[in-house]
């Protein structure tokens, strides 16, 4: 294994213990609410889990669950938002660990939520019904990857198909064919403000938002049952998409922007968030055989890049994640670039987790 593979988990650890000894797990912000944040998160935490074996994070994550969810499988989520369901991905590992049927019930509860939640004409999930006619980037990966999981696990196999769908209306609404990027959202009735009168779609490639989409094109191909007729087809669109970004990383810090394609404005600014989920796709596609190795090189810079400018260990192993855009809605060009950053936000200590135990495996080849 590699130095920096090694020390890429090294530091990964260090991330889930500066979190754990500042937050009880239902006091991760926002506290005692079954959220995407905590979701990210503690997804990332279960994958350190995966790799390290160590109880102790399983353990902070059933905590979690454990503290939101009663004897019985009930509990409180947002029941109009795709938001809600990401933190389902937390309920199979647990699941299949101990057969308790309280995380079986949750998620059938959240996969509920998919029949209800209201849809453009196409059928296209709302991201929220605060934004109606609206589909964002940001969605296929809150629903994407819990229901290929969940088809799985509770053989519903057509469940797969609805996923496909979905990522198929999302890459036809807001995909640039010139530049082949990805605008952060897309309103069927061309009504906000920032919506393009003739397209519908919003007019800028905000780097979290296309980051989620990536990681959720990897995540689906990885549970796509074998030989699915649509595994070449997302095959070839994450191999476009990963070509497409690796075009707009500095090529002198290897980090992305928040703004992905104007790295060049005075007032635009490097992003850890959105460089982590680039990351983690680069990483993943080559863990899954996706790529070959001609990215090793950006990937190297890239975490490199993450770890010298956005990464801060203090003398008592402390990590602090810096760079992080707050939470964000859609907007227009001064919007993204006038959002505040924050230090060890649950949206980049959890895409970091997520980015780091992929580009050690990848790092390791």
């Amino acid at each position: 294994m590699s130095t920096l593979s090694v020390a890429t988990m090294a530091v990964a650890e260090q991330a889930c213990q500066t979190m754990m000894k500042r937050y009880e797990p239902l006091e991760l912000p926002p506290k005692n609410r079954w959220h995407y944040h905590q979701g990210v998160f503690l997804y990332g935490m279960y994958r350190v889990w995966e790799a390290t074996k160590k109880e102790e994070y399983l353990s902070y994550t059933k905590g979690y669950v454990d503290g939101l969810i009663d004897e019985h499988g009930n509990f409180y989520f947002a029941r109009d938002e795709l938001d809600a369901i990401q933190a389902g991905l937390l309920l199979f590992p647990l699941y299949e660990k101990t057969k308790d049927s309280r995380y079986e019930v949750a998620a059938r509860k959240l996969r509920q939520l998919l029949t209800t939640i209201n849809r453009t004409s196409e059928g296209g999930y709302w991201h929220k019904d605060k934004y109606p006619y609206q589909m964002w980037l940001d969605g296929l990966y809150m629903a994407g990857p819990f229901k290929m999981k969940f088809a799985q696990m509770f053989n519903e196999p057509e469940l797969v198909d609805h996923v496909l769908y979905q990522e198929q209306l999302m890459r036809r609404h807001t995909r640039d064919p010139e530049t082949g990027l990805y605008y952060h959202a897309w309103d069927e009735k061309k009504q906000m403000p920032w919506a393009d009168p003739n397209t519908g779609r919003s007019q800028e490639v905000w780097g979290r938002s296309i980051g989620w989409y990536g990681m959720a094109l990897v995540d689906i191909i990885e549970d796509l049952p074998e030989g699915h007729p649509s595994r070449h087809e997302l095959t070839k669109v994450v191999t476009d998409y990963v070509d497409t970004i690796s075009r707009y990383q500095d090529p002198d810090h290897g980090y992305w922007y928040q703004i992905v394609d104007k790295g060049e404005r005075k007032e635009n600014w490097p992003e850890s968030s959105g460089t982590c989920l680039f990351l983690y796709t680069i990483a993943k596609g080559m863990n899954l055989g996706i790529f070959d190795h001609r990215y090793v090189t950006q990937l190297r810079k890239g975490y490199q890049g993450l770890v010298d400018h956005f990464v801060k260990i203090d003398k008592d192993g402390n990590v602090t994640i810096s760079g992080i855009c707050i939470g964000t809605s859609c907007g227009v060009y001064d919007y993204y670039v006038g959002r505040e950053t924050s230090e060890n936000d649950l949206h980049g200590v959890g895409a970091f987790l997520l980015a780091s135990v992929e580009c050690a495996r990848a790092l390791s080849r």
